[in-house]
């Protein structure tokens, strides 16, 4: 990648937070007073000129953001097809200008072709459902972790979640080693998002996926799971439930996925060869 950069602003740019009035009921009295809210902005990624989707997002590490989501959806196969970065403030928004190698953007034009004209529902036939399970290789990360190295993760990650403590309002994604040391964290009011950002800062940062794993603070969805495939690592640990379709490819992708990570307890959902120290047998 040669270089991600933010343009000046005429408009401010959006902070993470923002004070707002409040009225407040507590134990049968009102007060009024002020609270910080979460921002979260419509950001618009855009591809060599052409504009490709809006999402909404925290306004806060945006390249990373721009960097991760482009890898995990396959957009780009590794960092250096990302050519530039530039983050732009926008009258409604953010606007992520981003340069890739011309041969993927190639790639996504034919993708876009293919998608052109469908309406409705968004995953509509058969043609669109085709498109649901991206074509995958199984995880080859062999890094193992205990129950307890997990439980440590999790037990660190609120000290991390700066934003988090403020509003109340954003999801994080952490990876931490197999001690269970948090080595990153990204945070954001979208789960996805903030997983797109720490895989973002991961591949900046020439971090081998495969020595450690990832917490969120959300249910473990099947893009949560794809992301994760996508990035290398071996496991996913998750705060709250996995979907039934999350499962069965974290199995067909030889994933190990975690559920239910509270004080004391987890649950593994597949693939638990990875939470021991022991030799596959």
């Amino acid at each position: 990648m040669n270089r991600i950069s933010s343009l000046p602003d005429v408009i401010p740019f959006p902070p993470a937070s923002e004070q707002v009035r409040i009225s407040r009921w507590k134990a049968g009295a009102i007060e009024t007073g002020t609270d910080r809210v979460a921002v979260e902005v419509p950001v618009a990624l855009s591809y060599n000129g052409v504009s490709h989707t809006v999402m909404l997002a925290s306004p806060t590490d945006l390249d990373d953001f721009a960097l991760g989501f482009s890898l995990t959806e396959g957009i780009i196969a590794t960092p250096r097809e990302m050519r530039d970065i530039e983050i732009q403030r926008a009258e409604k928004g953010v606007v992520v200008q981003m340069s890739i190698a011309s041969e993927r953007f190639e790639t996504l034009k034919d993708r876009r072709r293919s998608m052109a004209g469908r309406t409705g529902c968004g995953l509509c036939g058969t043609d669109s459902l085709d498109q649901v399970v991206r074509p995958l290789p199984p995880v080859s990360a062999t890094t193992r972790f205990t129950p307890e190295a997990i439980q440590r993760a999790a037990g660190e990650m609120g000290g991390w979640q700066v934003l988090q403590r403020e509003t109340g309002a954003t999801h994080a994604a952490a990876w931490f080693d197999s001690a269970g040391q948090i080595q990153c964290l990204r945070e954001d009011v979208g789960r996805h998002n903030a997983l797109d950002k720490l895989i973002g800062a991961l591949a900046r940062a020439r971090t081998d996926f495969a020595g450690g794993a990832f917490l969120v603070t959300s249910r473990a969805s099947y893009e949560m799971v794809q992301k994760s495939v996508a990035a290398g690592v071996g496991l996913l640990a998750a705060v709250s439930a996995p979907t039934a379709f999350a499962i069965e490819r974290a199995e067909a992708w030889d994933l190990t996925l975690v559920g239910f990570v509270r004080p004391g307890s987890s649950v593994a959902y597949s693939r638990d060869w990875r939470l021991s120290q022991e030799e596959e047998r």
